[in-house]
């Protein structure tokens, strides 16, 4: 019930924010993408798993600043079951992020070398999963963010961030059910690059995150600095069949993941497996 309500929480999000920007943007991008890959991983579990993910994402701008919303439906095998049951587990996970950008409040240029904006970013992580851990991620971030001038979109950002989150495992792995961790800070990037290979119209796009330890974990052991890139090269399928640009893309991507959620060893000093992700992706996007 509680996966049900946060899902229809974060689907009436997204309907929320693309209507309300759309109501001042200056533009807009709205997508429905899917990517399918055999590697991933889950921390405590020595299986690869298969996923199935669904995303909708929005991004919009208007006159000082701009928005982002993503949410990703998850679907494993059973490899990740589901809790009392044989089947994989789903996750739902909402991602929302605004920027400010302080040139254009401020009315004075402050751009830089080869920054051409700097922005303020706030924003939020929330997540639910019906596995037994029965993650319920809460993140809370805000930080500077340097906009590069190329072409389509680069960022870098530093964000300060404090995460809440629950382990439904119980004692002796989970003695402590609900924590807050301690403050961390994220170094983040995320790109979108289009270019051209001979014919081919091509898209670079995707993010990597550098995140902080961020104290001990449920069982009071030390958390460590986790990675997670995912990146992939998209052809703009659309525009070679009907000639319409950023409407269709299809691709090959790529998940790279070191410490996840930041687990390194458990109580017993053992690396724990799991932690790490190396799972080439297939992925598709319709732009609306």
């Amino acid at each position: 019930m509680k996966q049900k309500a946060l899902a229809t929480i974060v689907l009436a999000a997204a309907a929320l924010a693309t209507g309300a920007s759309a109501h001042a943007a200056t533009w807009s991008d709205t997508f429905v993408g899917y990517r399918y890959g055999e590697k991933f991983t889950e921390p405590a579990n020595h299986e690869d798993v298969q996923k199935h993910v669904l995303e909708f994402t929005h991004v919009s701008g208007y006159a000082t600043g701009q928005n982002f919303l993503t949410l990703d439906v998850l679907q494993s095998d059973d490899k990740d079951p589901a809790h009392g049951s044989d089947n994989g587990a789903t996750e739902f996970y909402l991602v929302y992020r605004h920027q400010f950008h302080l040139g254009k409040l401020l009315d004075r240029s402050l751009a830089f070398g080869p920054v051409k904006e700097v922005a303020l970013t706030a924003g939020f992580d929330l997540n639910t999963k019906n596995t037994t851990f029965a993650s319920r991620k809460r993140l809370l971030v805000v930080g500077p963010t340097l906009k590069f001038d190329v072409p389509g979109f680069l960022d870098v950002s530093l964000l300060a961030a404090r995460e809440w989150n629950h382990c439904g495992l119980g004692a002796p792995a989970c003695p402590r059910s609900d924590i807050v961790f301690d403050p961390q800070w994220i170094l983040s990037a995320a790109w979108g690059i289009p270019f051209e290979l001979g014919p081919l119209p091509l898209k670079f796009q995707g993010f990597a995150n550098y995140v902080s330890e961020k104290g001990k974990d449920y069982s009071g052991t030390d958390t460590e600095p986790e990675t997670l890139m995912r990146a992939a090269l998209m052809l703009d399928v659309g525009r070679m069949v009907t000639g319409r640009k950023n409407t269709f893309f299809v691709g090959v991507g790529y998940e790279y993941w070191r410490n996840k959620f930041g687990n390194h060893e458990n109580k017993a000093g053992r690396r724990k497996a799991g932690i790490d992700t190396d799972s080439p992706t297939l992925q598709m996007e319709w732009h609306f």
